[in-house]
């Protein structure tokens, strides 16, 4: 019972990072659970896999439309879990350093259900596919999304690889870009192209915000706003004062932000880390 407990602590004060890769997990076992026992009764397929994996057939993905978003949480194996749940360790907890855990879902979820919409779409339109019987699952398209955003938001961070150095993160994602490219005519097509439905969320989701600030709706409201000319306002000598030193403010935040996305977060001074803490409690 106290390792039960020791898990159930660890899940709630995790971050939403640690829950997402306990999640996984969790689902994974239960679905390797029950391939044992459907086994030992001949079954042919896991009823859970099938009833939430995602179909390329477009009949069969009107049944059961959540399946959109809850592929995304089922692994074809032991091998595709690992890689996945380190690559989101790795890159989850980067990510929460420079945005909030509620983005950080965001991307997954929305990143997910962007790579399941690119998989059914391209599944039923290019011939190469035509007669195939598919379905989708893995985590990959909502890890790309989040791998994407924040190598759009900092593409010149630099990570330190062993036996090779100081790689910049914008290299690690044009090789990530580069696999998924390549693979739209492989045996894994269908996870390419959800791969690069994901990717295009992070990728959008970042440019679309206003002054590096994520927010969901500009997202998707920036497709059809117009674009007007900002209005010409006069403002008393009191409120010019305020702007002047808010002006100054957002030049520092601004100049200490560039300074972390070329060298990272720990390269700031004491007096930086302070000021910029200061600020984000405004």
């Amino acid at each position: 019972m106290s390792f039960i407990n020791t898990l159930k602590n660890k899940y709630k004060t995790g971050t939403i990072i640690e829950k997402l890769i306990y999640l996984n997990i969790s689902i994974f076992l239960l679905t390797l659970l029950i391939t044992v026992f459907q086994g030992l009764y001949k079954g042919e397929q896991n009823f859970l896999v099938a009833w939430f994996s995602l179909d390329n057939n477009l009949d069969a993905f009107m049944t059961k439309p959540w399946s959109i978003i809850s592929y995304g949480f089922l692994h074809a194996d032991f091998i595709h879990l690992i890689f996945n749940m380190i690559t989101l360790y790795f890159i989850g907890n980067l990510f929460i350093q420079y945005f909030t855990e509620k983005q950080a879902l965001t991307f997954y979820i929305l990143g997910t259900l962007f790579g399941g919409f690119l998989y059914v779409i391209s599944q039923n339109y290019f011939p190469l596919f035509e007669g195939r019987n598919t379905t989708l699952v893995g985590a990959s398209a909502g890890i790309s999304a989040i791998f994407i955003g924040i190598a759009t938001y900092m593409p010149h961070y630099q990570i330190k690889i062993r036996f090779i150095g100081f790689v910049k993160f914008w290299h690690l994602a044009a090789i990530w870009l580069a696999f998924d490219v390549v693979g739209l005519i492989g045996t894994n097509a269908g996870g390419s192209f959800s791969h690069l439905g994901g990717s295009l969320f992070g990728y959008l989701y970042v440019q679309q915000a206003s002054n590096k600030k994520t927010n969901i709706s500009t997202l998707f409201s920036s497709f059809f706003k117009r674009k007007e000319k900002p209005l010409k306002t006069v403002h008393k000598s009191a409120k010019r004062k305020q702007n002047i030193v808010k002006n100054s403010s957002q030049k520092q935040i601004d100049v200490i932000l560039d300074k972390i996305s070329k060298s990272g977060y720990d390269t700031l001074t004491k007096t930086e880390k302070e000021f910029l803490f200061k600020q984000g409690k405004r």
